[in-house]
């Protein structure tokens, strides 16, 4: 039964406790419920602008009274249309939700406020010597990071989001306010909470509180390019470079299509071919081994050209460039839709995936540029079409089908780190099997009314 409507039982109530922070302005609930790529628009009923987790906790006691749908948005920047209404309701933007609680130099860890992003949670703590290294590109909020699971061009050295959170606190589905955990960096003390909601895309609670790991700023910092003649080459050259245990910090691949519109977009004049983007952290010497190690590594499968960045600002516009891979995408392709995907797969299927996937993507003709983390077996594609024309829609989708397949059949999953929501859903049967039941039984225990971003991950009810 549509629950759209129900939320005028609680507009006066929420109207008396907002004010202004409360809209239904069109363009608001549009800019809420639009996806950044191929999703099509889902905008709430209502927008409230939260500044407290008690402020959270008391809306979603009035829509769980009411039975109003309530979806999280933090910067709207995720990929597979985590935050779209899809059953009305209410969304609760919770961008004002902005302050550092507290910093724990000693203990290198932070508290902070689910509206803080990363680069300002990082320029907050340079002066300290410290910083935090999930970067998923992005400019993304740290609770819709935890809500995702996020992770990036960090991620190889130093985990995703799931490996760098503490504690949570987080409003359930009653409005009920819990803490997850302590400020302590292990515990055997009950079921870990935290690993229950990171990831869970607020359908299990609304994250209003995170605390998590920080590290030194490495005294050495080193930024390359290396360009190869054939994406085997340099996929081969990551997958050697992990198995030997070297602690690149980042380790990215970009295939020749995708090189040369970062050139065009961010004004670069690096050579068109497959090229990884590498990042060593550590002390000089460290730093130094490391990149002569990769570097013989690299010249063993035809790498060449090694360009280095290591001052600040250099380094800087290198990994800028390649954050703006998906906008030099858009840029260079005006007019088309996009449809961003992602997979991962064990290291050691890795070179197999991408070939297999580069041989789909010349058999087919779909225009696919290519970007990857694939230091831990995560790539990324953008595929470009026409939202309009029903058969390059159709050849898309299947495209992403088999790609997905592909990845499972490879022992990997459909998503490394952009999330499921709606997108991704209808693989999770074909990963999970019969775990989808107990992912099921958890919502059903948790939110059994249904009002946490209902729709995403799965159904509320199983496929019969």
């Amino acid at each position: 039964m549509s629950r759209f409507g129900n939320i005028r039982k609680i507009l006066p109530a929420l109207e008396e406790m907002l004010g202004d922070r409360l809209s239904v302005a069109q363009s608001i609930r549009e800019h809420h419920g639009t996806s950044v790529t191929h999703l099509a628009p889902a905008p709430p009923e209502a927008v409230a602008f939260a500044i407290s987790t008690e402020e959270v906790s008391r809306i979603v006691k009035l829509c769980h009274d009411a039975d109003v749908p309530v979806m999280a948005f933090g910067t709207g920047t995720s990929l597979e249309g985590h935050f779209l209404a899809i059953e009305g309701g209410l969304c609760i933007d919770l961008t004002g939700m902005d302050s550092i609680v507290s910093i724990h130099a000693d203990d290198l860890d932070v508290t902070v406020e689910a509206g803080v992003t990363r680069e300002e949670l990082n320029h907050a703590l340079r002066d300290l010597g410290l910083f935090f290294p999930i970067d998923p590109g992005a400019n993304a909020s740290l609770g819709g990071m935890t809500a995702t699971r996020a992770s990036g061009t960090n991620a190889v050295r130093y985990g995703t989001m799931r490996d760098n959170i503490l504690a949570l606190t987080a409003v359930m589905a009653d409005g009920q306010i819990i803490r997850t955990s302590s400020r302590a960096k292990k515990s055997a003390a009950g079921y870990d909470l935290n690993g229950l909601l990171t990831g869970s895309e607020g359908t299990l609670g609304i994250i209003t509180e995170i605390t998590l790991k920080l590290y030194g700023i490495p005294d050495a910092m080193s930024a390359a390019v290396c360009h190869f003649d054939s994406l085997e080459s340099a996929v081969k050259t990551v997958v050697e470079t992990i198995q030997h245990g070297i602690p690149v910090a980042r380790i990215e691949l970009v295939d020749s299509l995708q090189m040369s519109l970062i050139n065009k977009y961010s004004k670069l004049d690096y050579t068109a071919k497959p090229t990884l983007f590498l990042e060593f952290h550590g002390s000089e010497l460290s730093v130094r081994e490391q990149a002569e190690t990769v570097g013989e590594i690299a010249a063993g499968h035809g790498g060449s050209n090694f360009q280095w960045a290591t001052k600040t600002e250099d380094r800087s516009k290198l990994w800028k460039a390649r954050h703006e891979a998906f906008y030099s995408v858009k840029t260079n392709y005006p007019g088309k839709d996009y449809w961003a995907t992602d997979v991962c797969v064990p290291i050691s299927r890795l070179t197999e995936c991408i070939l297999e996937t580069y041989q789909d993507i010349e058999r087919t003709g779909v225009v696919a540029p290519l970007v990857g983390h694939v230091g831990d077996g995560n790539f990324h594609l953008t595929l470009v079409f026409d939202e309009k024309d029903p058969e390059d829609l159709k050849k898309v989708e299947a495209f992403n089908d088999r790609l997905v397949e592909r990845a499972l059949r490879l022992e990997g999953t459909s998503t490394g780190e952009h999330g499921v929501g709606i997108g991704k859903k209808k693989f999770m049967i074909r990963e999970h099997g019969p775990a989808l039941d107990y992912m099921r039984a958890v919502k059903h225990a948790l939110d059994p009314k249904n009002i946490l971003n209902p729709g995403k991950i799965f159904d509320w009810e199983a496929e019969k």
